[in-house]
């Protein structure tokens, strides 16, 4: 039996829950951002699929050039996150929604799929030894292991652009490039903005509120790149303890 999906749209995005942080009784910042930055791509072409249940069980994806990543390429999906988690693993569902987005690509004649990758898999990358079983390929790299991966139908593939392979900036300071497509952003930059004003550790936040600031990022991104004395570190979240670690070792 088929499982039952849901695509958030314009009609039931203020009622269902975005999967990553679930909460019934109060607001929480960081869903709520999320669901602000969401209802803005929806017309986009952006398509957020769960399972209808109270839990984690996702995909996420749009067209590249809607996508808020610097990537280019003709007529292709960006997968942002492809996630499930805790008691619904192991039941087929991640198979269930690569299979629904490769079969929309296809349907909506598109030339692939792509996404983030790594030589050695993030913490906030989708898994990408998952892709890899339905024909995902490293179509390109940059200097420090970061792999964009993709599915081509017709031999045409994208690319990362080349102010993303730079991966360097003229700030020294903490710097972390982020947007609102993930739950979790809203909180963690708030911890570090506080810890680095309680300390005196110069800092700069910048939000990527735009698809043309995300196409001209400095860095490889899903929805955060964090740089330190001038190098791009990493494209996972970080923490107050995270960012004590980068600071203590670039001492």
């Amino acid at each position: 039996m088929e499982s039952e999906f849901i695509n958030l749209t314009a009609e039931n995005i203020g009622e269902e829950h975005l999967c990553c942080i679930i909460r019934s009784k109060k607001p929480h910042p960081g869903v709520e951002a999320k669901r602000s930055w969401l209802s803005g791509q929806l017309k986009e072409g952006h398509v957020f699929r769960k399972l209808n249940t109270k839990g984690c069980c996702f995909i996420e994806y749009a067209p590249l050039e809607k996508a808020w990543v610097p990537i280019t390429g003709d007529n292709f999906y960006y997968i942002y996150c492809l996630w499930v988690d805790g008691k619904l693993k192991g039941k087929g569902y991640g198979r269930e929604l690569m299979e629904y987005c490769i079969a929309d690509a296809r349907e909506k004649g598109k030339s692939g799929i792509c996404m983030l990758g790594a030589k050695k898999q993030k913490n906030w990358l989708s898994n990408q030894a998952f892709a890899k079983k339905y024909g995902f390929e490293t179509v390109d790299v940059t200097d420090n292991g970061y792999e964009l991966l993709a599915l081509s139908f017709d031999g045409q593939t994208p690319k990362f652009t080349e102010n993303a392979k730079k991966e360097k900036i003229m700030n020294q300071e903490l710097t972390i490039y982020y947007d609102m497509q993930c739950p979790y952003i809203y909180e963690k930059i708030e911890d570090i903005r506080q810890y680095c004003e309680s300390d005196n550790i110069p800092v700069s936040l910048i939000l990527v509120d735009s698809l043309q600031k995300a196409k001209e990022l400095p860095c490889v991104f899903n929805n955060w790149g964090a740089f330190y004395q001038g190098q791009f570190i990493t494209v996972n979240l970080l923490d107050v303890p995270s960012v004590q670690k980068i600071l203590k070792k670039g001492e």
